[in-house]
């Protein structure tokens, strides 16, 4: 099974989607499965991961409808507010919803730099444990320390790490950048998805070879069996030509390991950790 790890769905409207600026007009439309489904079978994908772009449950729904619409969406990351008195209630609703596999906050556009590490918010990621759902961090390069002392307070909840930890590609790999992957790779419950890179290059002049040390340093890091693929679609089209370009950046890289190798990436790290049938 190949399953496209992180990708988004919306109905396009300035009000809902305020981080899309006017430098983002590839983004200005609506963005729904029938636009991907053809991306996915060119690119040979059986399914993918829709994931939270919307801190609502408004959104956590949208994307739980769609699923039900759209077999190849195996899975669904959405939101909830993690430091609510309700959030056990709330979680217990859609235990029924079973394509709702995760949780998602947007924790990079947080003005705190420590917020992972509010005590509501890990009272939070402990009700996800307790009900069997997954986390996926979303931060910047800076935060990676503070994901270290987070993933402590936390040690069997299963982790993934959006966007390799959204390195400053642009710039080159930073000795902070790598000290955070090699640390946080250390709990052996946090996974890692290689998604989300274009964006963090040079939108315009980017080469696919301007991945490689950072997608060595991941694989070192984590090993195959706890990386997945992902486009961080129709994002990646800031940054992109294609769908297709995007896939392949990861594809080409991971063509010499084995073919076991190679399947986790494409798809058996992502079912494992989302327990996609």
């Amino acid at each position: 099974m190949r399953i496209d790890a992180h990708q988004h769905f919306w109905k396009y409207s300035a009000e809902a989607y305020g981080w899309i600026t006017d430098e983002m007009p590839a983004l200005k439309r609506d963005c729904l499965p029938a636009d991907l489904k053809p991306l996915l079978e060119q690119a040979g994908f059986d399914g993918c991961v829709a994931v939270q772009a919307r801190q609502s449950l408004e959104e956590t729904d949208f994307l739980l409808e769609l699923a039900a619409e759209s077999s190849f969406i195996r899975a669904v990351v959405g939101w909830a507010d993690l430091q609510s008195a309700e959030l056990e209630a709330t979680l217990e609703r859609y235990q029924s919803r079973p394509l709702l596999k995760g949780i998602r906050h947007i924790v990079q556009d947080e003005p705190d730099d420590q917020f992972l590490l509010r005590p509501a918010f890990l009272k939070g990621i402990q009700a996800l444990g307790r009900l069997g759902y997954t986390y996926d961090i979303l931060v910047y390069e800076r935060h990676l320390p503070v994901v270290a002392d987070f993933l402590q307070q936390s040690p069997e909840q299963p982790f993934v790490l959006d966007h390799l930890g959204k390195p400053e590609i642009a710039g080159g790999p930073s000795g902070r950048w790598q000290r955070g992957i090699r640390t946080i790779a250390q709990r052996p419950y946090v996974y890692c998805k290689l998604s989300g890179m274009v964006t963090e290059a040079d939108w315009n002049n980017w080469k696919p070879e301007d991945f490689r040390p950072y997608l060595d340093t991941v694989l070192e890091a984590f090993g195959p069996d706890r990386l997945m693929i992902g486009s961080d679609w129709p994002v990646c089209l800031l940054a992109a030509d294609s769908y297709g370009s995007v896939v392949r950046i990861v594809d080409e890289y991971i063509s010499a390991l084995s073919e076991s190798e190679q399947a986790a990436i494409r798809g058996g790290t992502a079912a494992q950790f989302y327990q996609i049938s």
